[in-house]
């Protein structure tokens, strides 16, 4: 997954006005105790990151 195809998916749930505020915020332990924006800084790969985003947050199929 690129990180267009990342950020898009993230702005299509939380809306693009929240969904770089809850990356750059929102520590999951699921990511070893780090924000989105972290893990994906620390080498993460985006699909990776966002398959821990809808585990954790509930997102809906439609948009997996």
């Amino acid at each position: 997954m690129r990180l267009t195809e990342f950020w898009g998916r993230m702005d299509e749930h939380f809306g693009a006005g929240y969904a770089r505020s809850f990356a750059h915020d929102h520590v999951m332990s699921e990511l070893g105790g780090r924000t989105v924006q972290q893990a994906l800084d620390a080498g993460w790969e985006a699909k990776d990151v966002w398959r821990v985003v809808c585990q954790v947050m509930g997102v809906p199929a439609r948009l997996r």
